[in-house]
């Protein structure tokens, strides 16, 4: 069988299957381990899926999902997490609220005193404000998709900034590949907000797991993980914020 009919067949699977193995593979193509494995080289070079111990995953859309989607999705499991994240907070804090619906979720809870929040998300502005917390907007190119300030003036403000906490957003967690998001200029952003951040926490609900996108963050070791996911995998055990 050709080369090319291989990789159609491969990627036909993955739409099909979010994971599947190198036996399925070897059986349905009638290849060989070693000739299936070159395949999965070839295509993983290319960013069309993710090799893993015995055969390969999907890679997440490249795109983001627009905001006003993402905000229907998870809607109880996010509320979950928005709480926990929310309990983290001292009054008087100063923190790094990312763009997102997860981190959105988190406004109705913010109750503490005399709280400082900077956030690039354009959408947030407007909850904070409205509830009379002290907000500093990071200023920058608007992304459509998801109302995020993003780009070289968005980071050069941030830099003049030292928070208590952040609280990211991410689109992947996986234990090879770190926190990971589609945007490589959001990418950017989060990762110098934990930079200039005490501490930060990343908010992941249960679809998130075992997940990659094109754009890498950061690895899981830089900080912890706040999920309603409570059947993961014990690889990401020791990176999850519990109670």
């Amino acid at each position: 069988m050709l080369t090319e009919k291989r990789h159609e067949i491969i990627c036909d699977m993955l739409s099909q299957h979010d994971i599947v193995t190198l036996q399925q593979l070897t059986d349905t193509i009638g290849s060989s381990e070693s000739t299936i494995r070159r395949d999965l080289s070839a295509l993983e070079e290319k960013g069309q899926l993710i090799r893993v111990h015995g055969g390969a995953k999907q890679v997440a859309d490249l795109q983001d999902t627009q905001l006003e989607i993402k905000t229907t999705r998870f809607v109880r499991e996010k509320d979950e997490i928005a709480k926990q994240a929310a309990a983290l907070i001292n009054d008087g804090a100063c923190i790094y609220l990312d763009a997102g619906s997860s981190t959105l979720a988190m406004i109705p809870y913010l109750t503490q005193q005399n709280l400082t929040v900077i956030t690039n998300s354009v959408i947030h502005v407007t909850a904070l404000v409205e509830r009379g917390i002290k907000t500093i907007m990071i200023g920058g190119f608007v992304k459509q998709n998801t109302m995020a300030n993003v780009g070289c003036s968005a980071e050069e403000m941030l830099k003049t900034f030292n928070f208590n906490l952040a609280f990211i957003g991410v689109n992947g967690v996986d234990a090879d590949k770190g926190l990971t998001t589609p945007d490589p200029e959001e990418a950017a952003i989060k990762r110098l907000a934990i930079n200039q951040s005490v501490k930060s926490y990343y908010l992941a609900d249960e679809s998130k797991f075992d997940q990659v996108t094109f754009a890498t963050i950061t690895p899981l070791s830089e900080g912890s993980i706040i999920t309603n996911h409570h059947s993961y995998n014990n690889q990401y055990n020791k990176y999850i914020k519990v109670g």
